[in-house]
């Protein structure tokens, strides 16, 4: 993980730097970084999590290329759970990795108070597998609606679900990608570096934070045609590639409020429902009025911002969720949440519900290193308890 501690304005406390230094600017992305800092702004080297090694590139595995935003990596250089979690345990005589395998439920006891089995669903056989403690990270969906597939007469309406809470509060970022076209080129390879936090709470003329605002993968020609076919029809291949030589992209994230009524359910045949309506769209569209005033320091006029609908849509819909949370939220009373702060179910004594479930609320950045810190403490914890 490359980051620099101490230069987000709305960091918590850490008690120790980040493991590799933060990765540099391009020019065009170290000039503008110059430039909102002149015009008063707190722009930072967004935290980054590639096996990148600046001081010895020959050795590095990654190479800092176009397609890192969005794409699968192709050398293996995104510090990902696969990557550095999954991979490396593989070969250990105690981790066996099932592929083409579906958990459909949990089985419990007649006290319903210990999971007994994992049933799965394998090239369409049933196969159950036991464990004296069982782990769910199945992502909020998922381990929501293993959840609520499992009930049983002790636990009617799903397991863990006394409080009516197994898949409520589901929470997605409200996001948007927005290009701004400046008359300089952008020769930037890897734009993903710079962050600003300075809308992240409450600011002098309005009280409710806005969010958070960083870059995102470069456009090009061929993505912007493939999001946008009928929009970009007439639209020559060089125009495009003009356009997107121009273009400096950004990432809009605010947040997602936990509301009971956005929910996961199942139907009898376990098929998956999500009810959700979009929270916080008046503080997203002020977050998107301070990225055009904020570029104004950067030679970009607010009328050469563009929403991304321009060639492709702005607001990123349901389907293009990466960052869901909720449904399985931790607390100390058992009547309000589903999990203890150990994130152990309050209702049984051997189940564990990680990933981003827990999460009360999502906040406006990427949950992944919450995530991660969250597992390695309920390891820790786990570990403890069968030693």
């Amino acid at each position: 993980m490359h980051g620099n501690a101490g230069e987000d304005p709305t960091e918590g406390p850490h008690s120790e730097p980040y493991p590799w230094p933060a990765v540099s600017h391009e020019p065009r992305l170290q000039q503008i970084s110059d430039d909102l800092a002149k015009g008063g702004y707190r722009p930072f080297h967004a935290p980054c999590g590639i096996m990148l090694n600046e001081a010895d590139r020959p050795r590095s595995v990654c190479v800092r290329c176009a397609t890192c935003d969005g794409y699968p990596c192709l050398v293996h250089a995104k510090a990902d759970a696969d990557v550095i979690a999954v991979r490396p345990l593989l070969g250990r005589p105690n981790v066996t990795l099932l592929t083409g395998a579906e958990v459909t439920r949990l089985e419990t006891d007649d006290s319903g108070r210990t999971v007994t089995g994992v049933v799965v669903s394998r090239d369409g056989n049933r196969e159950v597998y036991r464990g004296d403690i069982v782990a769910v990270s199945a992502g909020a969906a998922n381990s929501a609606k293993i959840l609520l597939s499992s009930a049983t007469d002790k636990h009617p309406n799903g397991l863990a679900n006394g409080s009516d809470q197994v898949g409520r509060n589901y929470m997605f970022h409200n996001c948007k990608a927005v290009a701004a076209l400046s008359k300089e080129r952008n020769d930037t390879v890897f734009q993903k570096t710079p962050g600003i936090n300075d809308f992240y709470f409450a600011a002098k003329d309005y009280e409710y934070p806005m969010g958070n605002i960083q870059m995102v993968g470069k456009s090009n020609a061929e993505a912007m045609r493939g999001e946008q076919p009928q929009l970009t029809w007439f639209a020559s291949e060089w125009g495009l590639d003009d356009c997107a030589k121009h273009s400096v992209d950004f990432w809009l994230t605010t947040e997602d409020l936990p509301v009971p009524e956005h929910r996961v359910t199942t139907d009898k045949d376990g098929n998956v429902h999500l009810t959700v309506t979009m929270t916080n769209n008046q503080e997203a569209d002020r977050l998107y009025g301070e990225l055009k005033k904020v570029l104004n320091h950067t030679g970009m006029a607010a009328h050469h911002v563009f929403r991304k609908n321009f060639y492709m849509d702005m607001a990123i819909p349901l389907a293009g969720c990466a960052h869901q949370a909720g449904t399985c939220r931790f607390g100390t009373d058992p009547a309000t949440s589903v999990l203890d702060t150990d994130c152990k179910a309050h209702e049984l004594d051997n189940l564990y519900v990680v990933g981003t479930s827990f999460f009360p609320s999502i906040g406006a950045v990427n949950p992944a290193l919450t995530a991660i810190a969250n597992a390695l403490r309920v390891g820790d914890h786990i570990r403890q308890r069968m030693a």
